[in-house]
């Protein structure tokens, strides 16, 4: 495993350490089981560690650039792969693990992902079983969750998702990079809340 890795497992624990509600979502683990997981390519990969526009304030800054620092050797996911708005989805929002199963950093009692989504485009309502706390590390974003209202967050505001429930994101003039915990149900992928809204 690349020092890259290592040194995200290491900014993932010191961003851990002192932002209590990641501590309060959920264990970081003590240690992690170094697995084989062949990369995966996202064109976004290339822009997101070009993005001259991911603000970050000097607390998320060393975590914002190790999460660039990895992407070229992340496994980059294919959420949403086969559906009708899969291919628009992953021109404009891409994700790779953290800490989890598909990732250098095995581990069982949780995943984390970081996520990166260009500027004026909505990822449409989904959700999944998982719990799921977002962090956002640089840029800025609109959060939704059906039946409250939406959430203009920017770098160290979070947002929290119970089990299935539908949310949603939106950018607009800025990129976002956020750090996404999960914990319950980790195995079962999201899925589109209002598909018909989608064709």
């Amino acid at each position: 495993m690349s020092d890259v890795w290592d040194h995200l497992y290491s900014e993932a624990q010191a961003a851990h350490n002192r932002i209590s509600a990641l501590q309060e979502f959920c264990t970081f683990p003590d240690a992690v089981h170094r697995q084989d997981c062949a990369p995966h390519y996202d064109p976004l990969s290339d822009r997101m560690r070009s993005d001259g526009e991911l603000f970050a304030p000097d607390d998320l800054a060393a975590f914002r650039d190790a999460f660039c620092a990895a992407a070229a050797e992340a496994r980059w996911r294919e959420t949403y792969c086969g559906t009708g708005y899969g291919e628009t989805l992953h021109a404009h929002f891409g994700c790779y693990e953290v800490l989890g199963a598909d990732t250098p950093l095995g581990a069982e009692e949780m995943r984390s992902f970081v996520i990166y989504q260009v500027p004026g485009f909505h990822y449409p309502m989904h959700h999944h079983p998982a719990e799921e706390l977002y962090l956002v590390v640089a840029g800025e974003g609109e959060f939704h969750m059906e039946g409250q209202a939406a959430r203009h967050l920017r770098p160290g505001d979070t947002a929290f998702h119970p089990s299935n429930v539908p949310h949603a994101l939106t950018t607009h003039d800025s990129p976002i990079m956020a750090y996404v915990l999960w914990r319950g149900d980790l195995a079962t992928k999201p899925v589109w809340s209002h598909p018909e809204d989608l064709e």
